[in-house]
């Protein structure tokens, strides 16, 4: 039997469970997760072999209108994925109508193959479910269309059947044992920015980058130290907490969900900066991975 491989990349409004998809169909949780739109600034991979497949999943920032440098690159990753899929995911929810015209004609000519995944169907209702199937089959005709629920990995198992048949003939891509492209860095960043997600309200979540500074390993213990970029003083406070008691809750939730990535004892140190102009700043988000 011929090797098949590919990339396939997923597409959709913020909010719309890119990375609960992404995380189930790859079986590791590479993608951060929380109530938040925009959860999602990179581009993040996982790889899923089998024995004659390798798929390259994309899980990508949502589709915005730029507001921002941040946002820009963030559409950028975007539009790098529409030029080297083999396969679109496009995902929206039960009930959902609205879409960025610009995207929806760049995939039609793409001529790629197209799955529709019709996300939270658990949260839905039958009658809606088959509108909205019969919606999207009008706006994509050559298109399928699943029903799903990425949470309850409801159809997951179809969708990835689906792919498999529409992926092209080619030697694996990555060696067999990787499952994404990215570093123990990143998602040690991530894991903190996730819990920032989780514990702050408003603006604050959204105006927060982490670096991690240093990570040496000895036998016993990693020693972590990481930077929380803010864009004011005033949410460097915030974040701090009384007394410092926010953000040492952010450093006991980060570190529990390191210490069972990396299966050994963890010390986490974070500081928290100003930097105002972060998000608009080239020098800065390259060094914060912001580049294609």
């Amino acid at each position: 039997m011929k090797h098949k491989a590919g990339f396939v990349n997923i597409l959709g409004n913020p909010n719309v469970g890119k990375s609960t998809l992404m995380n189930a169909l790859v079986g590791e949780k590479l993608s951060i997760i929380t109530p938040k739109a925009q959860t999602t600034r990179h581009r993040i991979m996982g790889i899923v072999n089998g024995e004659n497949f390798q798929i390259i999943y994309s899980d990508l920032p949502g589709i915005l209108s730029p507001n921002y440098k941040l946002q820009e690159k963030m559409m950028k990753f975007i539009e790098n994925a529409l030029k080297d899929a083999d396969v679109f995911l496009y995902m929206v929810e039960a009930g959902e109508k609205n879409f960025n015209e610009k995207i929806i004609n760049q995939i039609k000519k793409s001529g790629v193959p197209l799955i529709v995944l019709i996300n939270k169907i658990d949260l839905s209702n039958q009658e809606v479910v088959e509108q909205q199937v019969e919606y999207w089959a009008g706006i994509f005709t050559n298109a399928i269309v699943i029903p799903i629920s990425a949470l309850l990995k409801f159809n997951t198992d179809l969708v990835l059947k689906q792919i498999i048949k529409l992926l092209p003939e080619n030697p694996p891509y990555y060696p067999k044992d990787e499952i994404t492209d990215k570093s123990m860095r990143f998602f040690i960043s991530e894991i903190i920015r996730e819990k920032i997600l989780l514990n702050y309200k408003q603006e604050v979540p959204y105006s927060v980058e982490v670096a991690v500074e240093s990570y040496k390993e000895s036998s016993d213990i990693i020693r972590i130290s990481a930077y929380i970029f803010v864009i004011r003083e005033s949410q460097k406070m915030i974040i701090l907490g009384h007394k410092g008691k926010a953000i040492k809750k952010v450093g006991i939730e980060a570190r529990k969900d390191i210490e069972e990535m990396v299966g050994k004892k963890v010390y986490l140190e974070l500081t928290v900066k100003v930097s105002k102009d972060w998000r608009d700043n080239e020098r800065q988000l390259k060094r914060f991975g912001y580049e294609i």
